[in-house]
């Protein structure tokens, strides 16, 4: 549908219409060529901005997927590389896409759900690029509190959102549209398959990062068609 390798609609449709976990299984061994991966210029400027935090010596990208933002991760991260996911297809694409890489950290791949990561004061760095959706609103706080459980004093989370589009946008209509479509499904169909759009988006995820221990600041490092998207470094302070 998006690519002559990627999936078809039929394809999609079946995803959609399984859980959450069973629909990225599903969409695991073509997900590398649908526009839901988080595209390589976005995770170039984030890992650009990155170096100026260098060494660092562990990270977890959480919601890891197939390993895109891992691959990036590796060669600036010494000691320590975990990527955290619910689904068990995405992380054996990810393990193929991590394979043989070159570089000083130890990679290790965790089953596991972002409200509920079993991980306490172990990271210098935290991610997660293109999962927010999967968190719903009501489970935010639970999220960011994880977040805050897994990195050390003076870790850093580092994530890309936007404000709300404009109400006028097209944007914003195709996103409401979407997210409604999925809240009929949702009721019509269990087990829910959760992925929402216009979520974790400032000024209200900044003041929730406060409100959890976090010092944040919002920079503008993106240019061009990306140019309203903004990277959060939030500092888990030292408590």
């Amino acid at each position: 549908m998006f690519h002559p390798k990627g999936p078809t609609f039929f394809e999609l449709a079946r995803q959609c219409l399984s859980s959450t976990e069973r629909g990225y299984d599903l969409l695991a061994p073509k997900f590398d060529v649908t526009p839901f991966r988080t595209p390589d210029v976005v995770l170039s400027v984030v890992v650009e901005q990155l170096e100026r935090f260098a060494p660092i010596g562990s990270a977890l990208d959480i919601c890891c997927g197939t390993g895109a933002a891992m691959q990036w991760l590796h060669p600036i991260c010494q000691d320590r590389l975990v990527g955290l996911d619910m689904s068990e297809g995405m992380l054996k694409v990810a393990k193929a896409n991590l394979n043989g890489l070159n570089g000083n950290a130890n990679v290790e791949f965790v089953i596991g759900n972002a409200l509920a990561m079993p991980f306490d004061a172990e990271f210098d760095l935290a991610v997660c690029f293109g999962a927010f959706g999967h968190v719903l609103p009501k489970d935010e706080p639970q999220f960011v509190q994880q977040i805050a459980h897994a990195l050390k004093p003076g870790g850093r989370f580092v994530f890309v959102t936007s404000a709300m589009p404009p109400i006028w946008s097209a944007t914003y209509w195709l996103c409401r549209g979407f997210n409604a479509a999925m809240h009929v499904r949702n009721w019509i169909v269990r087990p829910p398959f959760i992925m929402f759009y216009l979520t974790f988006l400032l000024p209200e995820t900044k003041a929730l990062l406060q409100s959890h221990g976090f010092d944040v600041s919002v920079e503008e490092p993106f240019k061009g068609i990306l140019e309203r998207l903004r990277l959060v470094v939030a500092t888990r302070r030292d408590q």
